[in-house]
């Protein structure tokens, strides 16, 4: 596994320096309630997914400062010795909740939260939103891309252009869970399991004097998967007819042809008319190229016959959108056992915060299974509970109201720390590929369209619009 590192100190500086200042205020005993969430979903999507989880569990059970970390801080002279010493000998004894990976996320719902002594609550902000955004970043773009594939397989190809090792290898992961078959990032295998993929590259046709030996040679050490790349010098004239015949002279038990330039559509088309034509219909096509979900949803359309895609540098930087925007807020502050909700107020509306300590719930329909909203509620509220319908409203059009019937509401938010101690047994990589598959089979197809797909409700419950507008007139009327 990678080796582990302590990453204690990878925050932003103001988290020590309010850490030191609510140290020595009267704020120092306080509990405080944060919020992780996003406000838009990245390439205008309808949904993200969330990954990252069981990486932010290693970060906080491995929270300590070393005394190179105190050191360090000492040398600042801005801290004080009673606040060092507090480091030195720190415990994390937070509650955390989160929304397990692989689950479609919506903007604004709580996905992680954290409740515990404030100085701990405010320290952890960089690395999970680091760790969360990131993945559920690369975890979104890879299903967009799966998705646009059809059924075909997708490996990730894009540890070369990654920013980064941990970018490379967390990406491959992130890339895996989202419903990518594989990686080319070895690393990524030997620790997680995502199987490394990979033929081979232009050198190695170039290292050798003629393009058919370059293809027998490749072929005889590697007769169970034989895929060669075939555009070095030329896709039609020299690259494909190199290869069948190197494939009918050696008859390896698997066989296949990489394209990486040129007209896909076109070659592709050339290239299952050539194959078939020499009986060589079990021979399968592997495209790569600087792909992402739009120009492999054009290419099926034009009808190419692809049977995998790799996809590299669009995928794992998440090229056409690179930044997952999720914040983390402060939601509640309690002192002297006093719960007072919190909320950010903007006159950008969608930087208002929810205030409050909450829950999430997504609401299911028994007939169909489908998601048919989610609701976010005051923990306060219990459960989610109703007689024969519950009314969901839009928060910022309220006379735009929806009784729900028949429904099965699901808590999204799950028990990680308990007063510091991990209770979560993060499922294996492949039970969350498959629980993001299944989760993302509820989705309605609106949901899923690449281009204007419809908004999924997510609403809050009337106790807790009333709170934030509550909170909203008593700031106008201080105003």
């Amino acid at each position: 596994m990678i080796e582990a590192k302590n990453l204690t100190m990878l925050v932003d500086y103001y988290e020590i320096t309010m850490a030191n200042g609510y140290f020595q205020s009267d704020v120092r005993d306080s509990e405080a309630c944060f919020d992780m969430f996003f406000r838009r979903v990245p390439d205008d999507g309808g949904f993200a997914i969330m990954a990252g989880l069981e990486q932010m569990i290693e970060y906080l059970n491995n929270l300590h400062f070393s005394d190179e970390d105190i050191e360090y801080l000492r040398s600042k002279h801005e801290f004080s010795e009673e606040f060092l010493e507090y480091l030195k000998n720190f415990q994390f004894s937070c509650d955390v909740w989160a929304v397990p990976e692989g689950t479609p996320v919506f903007p604004h719902e709580p996905i992680v939260t954290v409740k515990g002594p404030l100085i701990q609550a405010q320290f952890v902000e960089t690395m999970i939103l680091l760790t969360i955004n990131h993945q559920s970043l690369i975890a979104t773009k890879a299903n967009r891309i799966v998705r646009a594939a059809q059924g075909r397989p997708v490996m990730e190809f894009g540890s070369r252009r990654a920013q980064g090792a941990s970018a490379a290898i967390f990406g491959a992961r992130a890339a895996y869970l989202a419903g990518c078959a594989g990686t080319a990032c070895a690393i990524a295998d030997r620790d997680f399991g995502v199987a490394a993929l990979g033929t081979m590259a232009h050198s190695w046709v170039q290292t050798f004097d003629s393009e058919y030996e370059a293809f027998k040679a490749y072929t005889s050490i590697y007769p169970d998967n034989a895929v060669l790349l075939i555009d070095t010098y030329n896709v039609l004239k020299s690259g494909l007819p190199n290869a069948i015949k190197v494939f009918k002279e050696l008859k390896p038990a698997k066989m296949g042809i990489r394209i990486d330039s040129g007209d896909i559509a076109y070659l592709t088309k050339k290239c299952r008319e050539m194959l078939d034509k020499e009986g060589l219909e079990d021979c399968s096509i592997v495209i790569s190229n600087s792909l992402d979900e739009y120009l492999i949803r054009d290419v099926i359309l034009e009808g190419a016959c692809i049977d995998s895609f790799g996809v590299g540098e669009r995928l794992i930087t998440s090229k056409s959108e690179p930044v997952f925007g999720g914040v983390y807020k402060m939601a509640a502050i309690e002192t002297k056992g006093v719960m007072t909700p919190k909320m950010k107020i903007s006159e950008n509306i969608e930087k208002i915060t929810n205030p409050g300590f909450k829950n999430v719930f997504r609401l299911y329909d028994n007939e169909t299974g489908k998601a048919l909203a989610d609701v976010i509620t005051l923990r306060e509220e219990g459960p989610l509970t109703y007689n024969e319908s519950y009314e969901i409203f839009d928060e910022h059009a309220v006379w735009k109201r929806k009784d729900l019937k028949n429904f099965t509401a699901r808590e999204l938010l799950v028990k990680i720390f308990d007063k510091g101690r991990c209770v979560y047994d993060s499922p294996s990589l492949d039970e969350i590929k498959d629980y993001c598959r299944e989760q993302i089979d509820t989705l309605w197809g609106e949901t899923l369209r690449f281009e204007n797909p419809q908004t999924y409700y997510v609403d809050l419950s009337k106790p807790l619009w009333s709170l934030k507008h509550e909170l909203l007139n008593q700031h106008h009327a201080r105003d």
